[in-house]
């Protein structure tokens, strides 16, 4: 089969790679579509993933595709079956996956970042991580149920309650998604931060009632019941401390450089009574993020903003760091 694999820094090749014969409880699938996530970025510049990477391995952790064969033992799955990838694999035996808190694994092995993933013509999937899903949702679509699901875990963690006054900031995928599920949670206001003229418009399609660009129009401090913060960046960061009120919860959803340091003053926190979570990867929720996509509830198809092959996966990479891209989706 034809692989984008990841050798190293920077070092993507277009290569045939043998197809090895399926273990028990194995998937052949046929890959018809897998996102570039902002972790793949982060691994193609040499930072770590949501779990240590060692090369070579084909990149790509958002991935549907039709399964075409299956593996000995497995009973709930069959060749023409239209599947979706949990791509987070637990160990069971730490202390964190005996302690009800298995995404949080000290041995996480993730299908697409320490495994071979979706940028080649054809994943082996465990039938654990598979999830069917109707032949009316397209791959594209089902391509976004892990991201989806990972902003799931963020919106949980940020407990909106309806009436709430939401603020997210950056309208990238994840922050259309998050835009969309404080609108399902029952906010009564939803204002977006965003520097993209076309990624406001958007997320007020999507059910934000403001879009600000966050240098040239004025957020009021201390508004907001809930902020979420899925830029990345430090200033975004620091931001979401001081339009959140006192009592405010703040989810720091997005993933910066792992060298990145933020400044705060701990006697704002302190006064405010904020509360401040991090959010990591989608424990549990693939299933009701294929949910939500399938019921439309959701919309995920406007934020697909470009389409690759294998073949044109570095020009893939560069797109997803351009301000005009949403999200990039690679069709093998």
């Amino acid at each position: 089969m034809k692989a984008a694999i990841f050798h190293g820094l920077e070092d993507i090749r277009v290569e045939e790679k043998e197809i090895r014969p399926l273990k028990e409880n194995e998937l052949l699938i046929r890959v018809k579509a897998c996102g570039i996530c902002g972790t793949d970025i982060h691994i193609y510049h040499g930072e770590q993933g949501s779990a240590p990477v060692t090369p070579p391995v084909v990149l790509g952790h958002e991935y549907a595709g039709e399964v075409v064969e299956i593996g000995p033992g497995v009973k709930d799955f069959s060749v023409g079956d239209y599947i979706t990838v949990d791509p987070n694999m637990f160990c069971g035996t730490c202390e964190y996956c005996r302690s009800d808190k298995p995404y949080l694994c000290n041995h996480l092995t993730a299908l697409g970042v320490n495994l071979d993933g979706g940028f080649a013509e054809y994943s082996i999937v465990p039938t654990t991580q598979a999830y069917k899903f109707p032949k009316h949702v397209s791959f594209e679509e089902a391509a976004l149920t892990e991201p989806l699901a990972c902003s799931l875990h963020g919106s949980d963690l940020a407990e909106i309650k309806p009436g709430d006054k939401v603020a997210i900031i950056g309208a990238g995928a994840i922050g259309l998604m998050m835009t969309q599920l404080a609108k399902i949670s029952g906010a009564s206001y939803i204002l977006v931060s965003e520097f993209s003229k076309e990624r406001r418009e958007l997320a007020l399609e999507l059910g934000a009632d403001a879009a600000v660009h966050p240098v040239e129009e004025k957020i009021d401090e201390n508004a907001f019941d809930v902020v979420i913060e899925c830029a990345g960046k430090i200033a975004a960061m620091e931001s979401a401390i001081k339009i959140a009120k006192k009592g405010a919860t703040i989810v720091l959803f997005s993933v910066p450089s792992p060298d990145a340091e933020l400044k705060v003053k701990p006697f704002e926190i302190f006064q405010k009574e904020l509360t401040i979570k991090g959010s990591f990867i989608n424990p549990f929720t693939q299933k009701r993020a294929l949910d939500l996509i399938a019921s439309g509830k959701v919309q995920v198809k406007p934020l697909i903003s470009h389409e690759f092959s294998v073949d044109d996966i570095h020009k893939g990479l560069e797109m997803q760091r351009n301000p005009e891209a949403i999200k990039v989706v690679v069709k093998p």
